[in-house]
Parts: structure tokens; sequence; C-alpha cells
């Protein structure tokens, strides 16, 4: 018979050892309005109903509300801060090259999943894009037989050694989907009722892609059927005696002006106009491979400025711009977003509501773009949900919440 500890701690937090498998599950993109409307349609019939019982309550994620920060910040309980990676994309001071922020190199402490895998609890990881793959499973031993982490892009190129499963997708029996659509997350579903089925795991993970609500507003046909999808297989997990918790990395709105084109604030060539060629470099935390889902244009943006320019006289500038929310210079900036000072530029730029931020208009590639853009990285998509579908008892009280606490709240407030 197996012993565990009755508490884990890691990252300045504890946490307390599951009675009944835990999922967490972070539906990227996923605005509030998009269950709300989900439900008032009656599509999700599982949640309207275990929500009257559970929790049904709003957090902040991080921002930059992109995906690695915030998926980062969920699985280890902390800010970018403390965990170090602050957006998808930075510039490597070490190198000084622009690099994807998906090697765990980058990551500064363990994950919540390495912390209980090592007191021997047993892991499932499925994550839709394999560029958060490697992040999250950090740690893991997946030749341990307790541990599984693959994404649903690789899921044929599965191994015991380095993913604690042969062939994923023979275990899931369905074709890998293309990145670009609603089956990638759906094959994430479907793996984790099989996992649940045939591993048990205490803690599970499930992240999917934000394909649809990149381009299907909240109440559309589309999204709806999305949702719909997502409570068939929250019914199963649930049946298996699973406890549920329902989270985003961020929100989503609409990006795009009058005549349906992206709103597009080009701030390097803002940059270039008002201090010369080469005195700016502007970095888009938001870049991925990606690009048909948002063309690299985000509501968040860093600037490097050569030395002999004035901080505060171009940040003053930028304030003083249609669409330019905030400017921080760096020290600010990280303070009140939670960041780390030396993986930030000289100055934070973050857009308004509808508008996105890019580097020169040569620089992105807007064929692909088949919808007007919704897009997501500032402050106007820092709204997300936080479900339990169990009661929940003691919860901290007169603070916000945070999509990293959900941990906290699932293993530490359940009833």
């Amino acid at each position: 018979m197996s012993t565990h500890p009755n508490t884990v701690s890691v990252n300045d937090r504890t946490y307390n050892w599951p009675t009944a498998p835990v999922v967490i599950v972070c539906i990227d993109g996923s605005e509030p309005d998009y269950i709300e409307q989900a439900i008032a349609g009656g599509h999700m019939p599982f949640l309207a109903k275990a929500i009257q019982g559970g929790a049904d309550l709003r957090a902040h994620c991080v921002v930059p509300s992109f995906t690695n920060p915030n998926n980062l910040s969920i699985v280890t309980g902390r800010p970018p801060a403390v965990h170090g990676i602050s957006g998808n994309f930075f510039l490597d001071p070490d190198s000084g090259n622009e690099v994807m922020m998906n090697d765990p190199k980058f990551l500064r402490v363990d994950t919540i999943f390495k912390a209980f895998h090592d007191q021997g609890a047993k892991i499932a990881i499925v994550t839709a894009k394999d560029k958060l793959r490697s992040l999250l499973g950090h740690g893991l031993d997946c030749s341990s037989g307790r541990a599984v982490c693959f994404s649903s892009e690789k899921a044929d190129q599965t191994s015991l050694a380095g993913n604690g499963i042969e062939n994923a997708q023979a275990m899931v029996g369905r074709e890998i989907p293309s990145v670009y659509s609603a089956e990638l997350s759906e094959f994430i579903f479907d793996a984790g009722v099989k996992l649940m089925d045939s591993m048990r795991p205490d803690i599970m993970y499930l992240s999917t892609t934000d394909y649809i609500q990149h381009k299907h507003a909240p109440g559309t046909p589309v999204a709806n059927q999305f949702y719909a999808m997502m409570d068939s297989y929250f019914v199963q997990l649930d049946a298996m005696g699973a406890t549920l918790a329902l989270t985003a990395d961020h929100g989503m709105n609409s990006k795009f002006n009058a005549e349906g084109a992206p709103d597009v604030i080009y701030l390097q060539e803002v940059l270039d106009d008002m201090l010369g060629a080469e005195k700016g470099r502007v970095i888009l935390p938001i870049t991925d491979p990606y690009v048909v889902h948002h063309g690299a244009l985000g509501s968040f943006a860093t600037a490097y400025l050569s030395e002999d320019t004035n901080a505060d006289e171009v940040a003053s500038k930028l304030r003083a711009m249609p669409g330019i929310e905030a400017v921080y210079d760096r020290a600010e900036g990280c303070r009140v977003f939670e960041l780390p000072e030396d993986r930030l530029g000289d100055l934070i730029v973050v857009s308004t509501k509808n508008k996105v931020i890019g580097t020169s208009s040569d620089r992105h590639d807007l064929s692909q773009l088949k919808e007007p853009l919704r897009s997501h990285g500032g402050v106007s998509e820092q709204t997300v949900p936080l479900i339990v579908t169990k009661p929940v008892k003691d919860l901290p009280t007169g603070g916000q919440f945070r999509n990293f606490d959900i941990f906290n709240i699932a293993l530490n407030h359940v009833a």
C-alpha cells in the first residue's frame, strides 16, 4: 500500500493531498461570456447544474494575458516574477536573440506536478500544442509509470521514456487533428477520459487551444458547439469520481476596425519615426508559430531603447497616442504585473480593448486571417472564469482571485 504525505509544499504554498482525482482544465482564451452564453443556450447542461452546488467565481489572469505565462502561473501557483516565464516569446539577454519561451531552462521554479510526483502522486498532463508540453512536464519522471505528459499535436510520436505512454494516438483512437481545429482540443478531453479510466491519476491537467475563441465570439453557433463538446466530457470525468476545476489563461476581444481590418498600432514604425532607425527594438510576447490564430498581434508589447534615448520622454509621447492604454518603465511595469525585470524591455506598452500592437506592417503576415481579428494580451482580457464542480468551503475573502489560485481552491477548499 502506497503512503504519501498529507500535504505538499511548493513555491511557498501548501496543498492538501487529493482524496479523489482532481482535474484542472485551462480553457485557452475563454472569457467568462463563452460559458455564460453556452449555459444560457442550454449547451452545457452538466456545468449548469454543477455550478449550482459548486463554485462559479471570477479571477484575473496574468498580464501579459498570453498562453505560456498563464499556464505556467497556474501550474506553479505563482506569478511570472517567480517562475520566470514572461511571455510566449522574448529577447534572451544571454544570447541577444529573440526566442520562443518554451524551453524548460527558462523556468525558475518547480511545478505543482513535480512536487506531488516526487511524493508519489500519479500525474497526467495533456495539452493541445507541443510548445507547452516540455514546460508543463518539466521534472517529471515519465519512465516511472506514474507520469504521462503529451500534446495532441504530437500524440503519434510519444514514447514510454519521454511521455509515459507509447503512441498516445493509438490509445485515443483518433487521427491527429490539425492545430487549426476544434478537434485538437477534443483530442485532449478524449485522452483525459481514457487516462482517467486506465491510470486514474491523482492530478490531471488538460490545456486546450484558443483556435475557436480567436475566430468565434461568445454565443455564436460554433462557439456553443465547442463548449457543448467540453461539457460532454466533463460529464464523463465527473461520473468517474473526479473533481473538476476550470479556468482560462486569458480572455479574448475583437480587435478590428469598422472595415473589419485588424486595428493595429505598428509600434516599431512609431519608434523609428520618433527616434530614428535602430534606436528602439519592439518585442511582441504573443509571438508563436501559429500565426493563423492572431498574426502575432496582441495588446501587450515591450520595447528596448538605446542608452542615449530618454525613456521618460518616449513613454510620455506613447501615452498620448490614441489606442494606448498604459506605458510603464520596466521597474514599474514589472511591479504592477508581477513580471521578471530581467526579461522585459525598458518600456512596457499596453493597448486598449479593441487595439493590437504590431512591430512594422511588413513583418506581419495577415493573409491567413480569414475572419475579423480577435486577440488578447492586455488588461482588457484579464478576467477569466474560475469554476469548481464540487461544493467549496472557507474560501479566502477580501482579495482578487487569480487563475493561479485554482490548485489551492481545488485541493484545499473543496468540501
